[in-house]
């Protein structure tokens, strides 16, 4: 796992590190406050936010690591095997991203579920 987040650069993996806890403490805090229907609607509405920018933020990740590699490609001869190596690197930020994602559509279908059954 650690080689992963490496492999990912360190920068952007701890964005995305930082976002995941960002939303996971906006999810506790939301459980452990049982609040009315604005409350909740302001949480679902911090939990999409939050979500949204950890896919964004490993699009960006992605790209970034993209543009280097075609910049490098650019001045160097390389094999294919290199560059489906580099390919498959510069998805790590864009997967972490659509992990965080999935988290918070988890997190809002149980905030959702439980505010229903709990009631306010």
């Amino acid at each position: 796992m650690f080689e992963l987040f490496s492999q990912g650069g360190p920068l952007f993996m701890s964005i995305l590190t930082l976002i995941l806890l960002a939303l996971l403490a906006v999810f506790v805090m939301s459980i452990m406050k049982k609040g009315d229907e604005k409350q909740l609607n302001q949480s679902l509405q911090w939990l999409k936010s939050i979500g949204t920018l950890g896919l964004v933020v490993g699009i960006l990740g992605q790209l970034i690591g993209l543009f280097s590699a075609f910049s490098v490609m650019e001045t160097t001869q390389i094999s294919p095997e290199i560059l489906a190596g580099g390919l498959k690197v510069s998805l790590i930020t864009t997967l972490y991203g659509l992990l965080i994602y999935i988290v918070h559509l988890l997190c809002s279908m149980i905030l959702k579920r439980s505010h229903e059954t709990f009631g306010s």
